[in-house]
C-alpha cells in the first residue's frame, strides 16, 4: 500500500523500490490493496481521482512484480507460521511466499513489511527485514 498511497515511510518505500532488481508479492497482494483501497474510500474519503491513480498504479506495477503462487504447499507452510508465531491467516500466508522466494532463489532478499508481528517472525526465520 505504501508504493500505492501516501502513508507513513511511503516516500522511502518508493525510493527503495528504485533502487532493487525486482520486487516479490503474493497473488493474495492484488485483493488486499484492492480491499484497502475500498477500506480508505469508505473510511477516510479522499479524491476518487487519488484512488483511481492508485488502482491504475497497481494495475501498471502488478506486471512488473516476480508473483509468488498460492498453492498447497504454501499455504501449508502459511498454517504453520500461522500457529507457530501467533499470525492472522493472509500475514501468514504473505511471511510463507516470502520464505519461499528466499528458499527457491537462495539471493539477497529484504522483507518490506511494517507489522512488528510479522517482522518478528521473519527474523526468527533469518529474513533480511527492511528496517
Amino acid at each position: 500500500m505504501k508504493l500505492l498511497v501516501d502513508e507513513a515511510q511511503s516516500e522511502q518505500l518508493r525510493q527503495i523500490s528504485t533502487t532493487v532488481d525486482a520486487i516479490g508479492v503474493c497473488r493474495i497482494t492484488w485483493a488486499e490493496a484492492m480491499s484497502a483501497l475500498a477500506r480508505i474510500q469508505r473510511e477516510d474519503p479522499v479524491s476518487d481521482e487519488d484512488l483511481e491513480q492508485a488502482r491504475q498504479h497497481l494495475v501498471q506495477s502488478w506486471e512488473t512484480f516476480t508473483i509468488v503462487e498460492v498453492s498447497q504447499p504454501l499455504v501449508e507452510t502459511a498454517g504453520r507460521f500461522a500457529d507457530a508465531f501467533a499470525l492472522r491467516g493472509y500475514d501468514s500466508v504473505q511471511l510463507a511466499a516470502v520464505h519461499q522466494l528466499h528458499e527457491q532463489f537462495a539471493l539477497p532478499l529484504t522483507f518490506a513489511c511494517f507489522d512488528r508481528r510479522l517482522n518478528q517472525a521473519a527474523k526468527l526465520l533469518k529474513l533480511e527485514v527492511l528496517s
